[in-house]
């Protein structure tokens, strides 16, 4: 049996809430074990107050980043080096990075030209170099727990709406994507594997099911109604329904 992946989350505590901490550690399961748990930023600042109570019980290290220069972020520089500290180290293989700046997208492409994956996550408000540069990129907002949605929006009912058909149907691009993922991994019957339609989506973007409100990309095509889907033994196959 494979050795777990050995995942580094790189957390930019300044630009990212800490709302979605325990969404953010459940999805790196999926994925291997977060063997490294850093979180930058200025803990004086009391703006920090609600990641501190996030540190002890998710074994996060909290990196101390003193800010020297009135309007100049000492936490990206920080993660920056931490980053390439780790790289080098030859100690993990795979990033995790939870913020919502763009400035991190060269670091992004530094990773992957090393032949690692880099998961991203960060708020909607991230710029799309960023979010394109990850493979995939998850928006947090879909991974707060429902307790601490109540916590911040009183009047929400903390639930996390999926997207319906038609509207799935009306992103052409989600379309286009998920059509060339069958065709391109369908066998002569036009029939595809589940499981090389998600190789060939994973290689192709950031793309992630979380984000339009599923937990699987398997729930998101069959909400889709566009594939025929059939199960053998435990196996799920799709198919266009244009045939």
């Amino acid at each position: 049996m494979a050795e777990p992946k050995r995942i580094a989350l790189l957390i930019d505590c300044d630009n990212v809430s800490h709302n979605s901490i325990e969404g953010v550690l459940e999805e790196l399961a999926k994925y291997g074990m977060v063997n490294v748990r850093h979180a930058h930023g200025d803990w004086n600042n009391s703006s920090l107050s609600g990641w501190i109570d996030r540190l002890h019980p998710h074994a996060i290290r909290p990196m101390q980043q003193f800010a020297y220069t009135k309007g100049k972020n000492a936490t990206d520089s920080a993660m920056i080096i931490d980053a390439m500290d780790l790289l080098y180290s030859q100690n993990v293989d795979a990033f995790a990075l939870m913020t919502s700046d763009s400035d991190f997208t060269p670091l992004v492409l530094r990773i992957l030209e090393s032949g690692l994956p880099v998961y991203g996550f960060g708020e909607k408000k991230t710029p799309k170099p960023f979010v394109d540069a990850c493979s995939p990129f998850i928006y947090t907002e879909n991974l707060v727990s429902e307790e601490d949605t109540e916590e911040t929006k009183p009047n929400s009912s903390g639930k996390k709406e999926s997207k319906t058909k038609n509207q799935l149907r009306g992103d052409t691009t989600l379309v286009k994507l998920l059509r060339t993922a069958v065709e391109q991994t369908s066998e002569d019957d036009g029939w595809a594997h589940m499981s090389k339609v998600a190789h060939y989506i994973s290689n192709n973007g950031s793309f992630s099911a979380i984000n339009y409100g599923y937990k699987k990309l398997g729930d998101l095509i069959r909400a889709t109604e566009l594939f025929n889907v059939e199960m053998r033994n435990t196996a799920m196959y799709i198919k266009d329904v244009r045939g």
